[in-house]
């Protein structure tokens, strides 16, 4: 006999009045599908037919699960809406993966590129694998792309030197693979890096409230990456170039989220690979750097991708080779030790000090026992 669920805890309970209130909202329309979730609920039965089921809120006949019950809406898994137009989130049937759909226009080379880069299977691959394309039989210029679930590669924070040092391999290799497969990213900034973290969270997630269960009910905490490890990738190839063998890798255009790569014009043509380098290094700077204390040692490589002159920049492959470098002369105590916040004040350094000093004399102990 299966155990019997485990009752909700009290706090996912509406008062009388909050229950009242509550239904009258929902028959007023406010928890009503997104004009963008429509789209996906008009799609339910034939990705549910291609081995792809959506969330209970995007069933046709999708009946709010708290009505009639005394729950807060807030704690039901079908009151949470997508948080971005033609990108949804599904179960791959066949293993009970989480994935993720993007709907992309056809004869584009975002396809095409998304495509070629995931039939590249090598170790230092590290663009989004591309699982399934579907062509979307309800509008003609559209296909569905099909790709694992990923998370923000900054959500969780991180904790160590260690582990940032190991999104910088991670990401410097990877960036490495893309141009020696002749391809440019051209649009590198934090929402195009992302990580798989399924380690992070053995019992799974909610895909939109990244920090609760999957059915919404219960706040939950990762493991640390230092423990168990993840994968970065690269993501969105919409603004990507593929270039031919012996090609040019001079571009034109100032699309892209880094604004600051001081080169970008719709005029003089620049090499989009050393326009990648500044992007990545300056992704480096803007998100570890100078939010936190201890990363000196790599400030040097961010400093020399980040030259004004694109001439000057090392390749990605050479700017990895500098860092295996740097990296070969770090020891395991300073990789271990905890990112310290740059906003910290005096007293709570104090505390996290403290609290990091005990963890490493608990691994040393450990360490020495085993």
């Amino acid at each position: 006999m299966s155990n019997p669920p485990a009752p909700l805890p009290h706090y996912v309970y509406a008062s009388p009045e909050m229950v009242e209130r509550h239904a009258k909202k929902t028959k007023e329309g406010f928890y009503d599908l997104l004009d963008a979730e429509v789209y996906w609920k008009d799609r339910y039965f034939w990705l549910d037919e291609r081995g792809y089921t959506l969330r209970p809120r995007y069933h046709p006949k999708w009946k709010p699960s708290w009505i009639g019950t005394k729950r807060k809406p807030v704690f039901c898994e079908d009151s949470i809406s997508i948080l971005g137009p033609r990108e949804m989130d599904a179960t791959r049937q066949s293993d009970g993966r989480l994935v993720f759909m993007k709907s992309a226009k056809n004869h584009t080379t975002e396809i095409e590129i998304a495509q070629y880069l995931s039939e590249q299977h090598h170790s230092e691959n590290h663009c989004v694998p591309i699982f399934e394309v579907l062509e979307d039989p309800y509008d003609p210029r559209y296909s569905l792309l099909v790709m694992p679930y990923l998370r923000p590669f900054n959500d969780p924070e991180f904790g160590t030197i260690g582990e940032f040092m190991e999104f910088v391999r991670q990401t410097l290799e990877g960036l490495a693979f893309l141009h020696e497969h002749r391809v440019a990213h051209r649009d590198i900034g934090a929402a195009n890096v992302m990580m798989d973290g399924r380690a992070l969270y053995p019992e799974g997630h909610h895909p939109v409230r990244l920090n609760y269960s999957p059915d919404a009910v219960h706040e939950i905490r990762p493991l640390s990456r230092s423990s168990c490890g993840v994968r970065y990738y690269f993501i969105d190839f919409g603004l990507s170039t593929r270039f031919k063998e012996g090609e040019s890798s001079l571009v034109l255009g100032r699309a892209g989220r880094d604004k600051q790569i001081p080169e970008l014009s719709s005029d003089v043509p620049y090499d989009a690979y050393q326009a990648d380098v500044f992007a990545l290094g300056n992704l480096y700077y803007k998100e570890f750097v100078s939010k936190y204390h201890g990363l000196e040692l790599i400030q040097p490589l961010i400093d020399m991708m980040k030259w004004p002159n694109p001439a000057q920049r090392p390749s990605a492959r050479s700017a990895k080779g500098i860092f295996d470098s740097m990296y070969s002369h770090m020891d395991e105590l300073q990789l271990r030790w905890r990112l310290r916040s740059r906003k910290e004040s005096a007293p709570e350094r104090v505390v996290y000090d403290t609290v990091a000093v005990a963890k490493e004399g608990i691994y040393q102990l450990k360490k020495l026992i085993s």
